[in-house]
């Protein structure tokens, strides 16, 4: 159920009727926008509805949220969510750019190429400490040393540290280091690791499953915000389908429908939408034009030696054209970089 509340509604007001809420066992989140405060309430429908709360001092009307996903849908929030991470933002005018290596690799290369993608203009560093492979041979990631690499790239550069979260059992240890926690598209629907990192307060990005639907993908991020962490962003990456050309199909038409049925951010990674080199950037000026609030890419200085996806990593001097074309993408649409 939402509630809507008149525009002078006082915090007394606001207070009493989460009180009446949470004393009949109801979850309550309150979302505040720029002309309205809006509460929405999720349990019992049936307890619910037999509340007062259209009686109550402040509320101007009451409305079923018909979508499965509530607090995800445009029906909770009109306005378009806008998270802040440390200086910078995602949603908004200005579009965030992750970039980095698909592995941390080392201190020194993950140094050197964040000082790189810094200089091209990203303003996040992405690299894996953690690194779910399809072989369990394959390198598995540095771990927390990785996690401290970051930190100190972070500290040298000020871009926040986007890093994934595969175990809920290593979710303390990720926080401490990550400014965004990932969510891989193989843990889209790992309930048990959405919960978790909905009970922290750290932005989280959420990768669309290899073969989930957008209703799949937005029931994800409900399970997120169901938990208190309204910090959350869609990443679509790409699905797979009948296509073998690519790595995967970059879904694009899921932007602006993410866009329509969510007030949450939007980013697009083309490096796993399409796993080769020579695509990455065309499919990232597709994804500015089409509504995406940021791009995540890999860039990596020598990608024949990368540990991990080097086929699909950028050298930082194409990052750096790439970045020159996505600004005069984003002038057309009214977005900065």
């Amino acid at each position: 159920m939402i509630i809507v509340l008149r525009p002078k509604t006082t915090a007394k007001q606001i207070e009493h009727i989460v009180k009446k809420l949470k004393e009949h066992g109801v979850a309550v989140h309150v979302s505040k926008g720029t002309e309205r405060t809006i509460i929405g309430a999720i349990g019992n429908e049936s307890v619910i509805s037999e509340l007062p709360l259209a009686a109550m001092p402040g509320v101007e009307k009451v409305m079923p949220i018909l979508k499965p996903y509530k607090l995800v849908s445009r029906e909770f929030r009109k306005e378009n969510s806008i998270i802040k991470v440390g200086k910078e933002t995602i949603g908004g005018k200005k579009i965030a750019i992750m970039a980095g290596p698909c592995a941390v690799e080392g201190r020194k290369r993950l140094l050197a190429v964040g000082d790189e993608v810094k200089k091209y203009g990203a303003n996040f560093i992405r690299g894996g400490a953690f690194k779910p492979r399809t072989s369990p041979y394959s390198f598995q990631g540095l771990g927390e040393e990785g996690l401290k690499y970051l930190a100190e790239c972070r500290e040298k550069t000020g871009m926040p540290v986007v890093t994934e979260l595969m175990d809920p059992r290593d979710t303390e240890v990720v926080v401490k280091y990550a400014d965004v926690i990932q969510i891989g598209a193989r843990n889209m629907q790992n309930f048990s690791l959405l919960k978790e990192v909905g009970l922290t307060r750290t932005t989280v990005l959420l990768k669309r499953g290899l073969s989930a639907t957008i209703k799949e993908f937005l029931m994800s991020a409900e399970y997120i915000m169901s938990q208190g962490n309204h910090n959350v962003v869609f990443c679509e990456r790409g699905i797979r389908t009948f296509e073998t050309y690519t790595r995967n199909t970059l879904d694009l038409s899921a932007v602006p429908i993410l866009k329509k049925e969510s007030h949450l951010p939007v980013v697009v990674d083309p490096s796993h939408g399409v796993g080769i080199r020579e695509f990455v950037a065309p499919m990232a000026m597709a994804a500015i034009a089409c509504g995406a609030d940021g791009i995540m890419v890999e860039v990596h200085q020598n990608p024949e030696e990368a540990f991990s996806d080097g086929d699909q990593s950028l050298k930082p001097n194409a990052f750096g054209q790439m970045i020159k074309d996505l600004k005069a993408i984003a002038k057309v649409v009214g977005r900065t970089l």
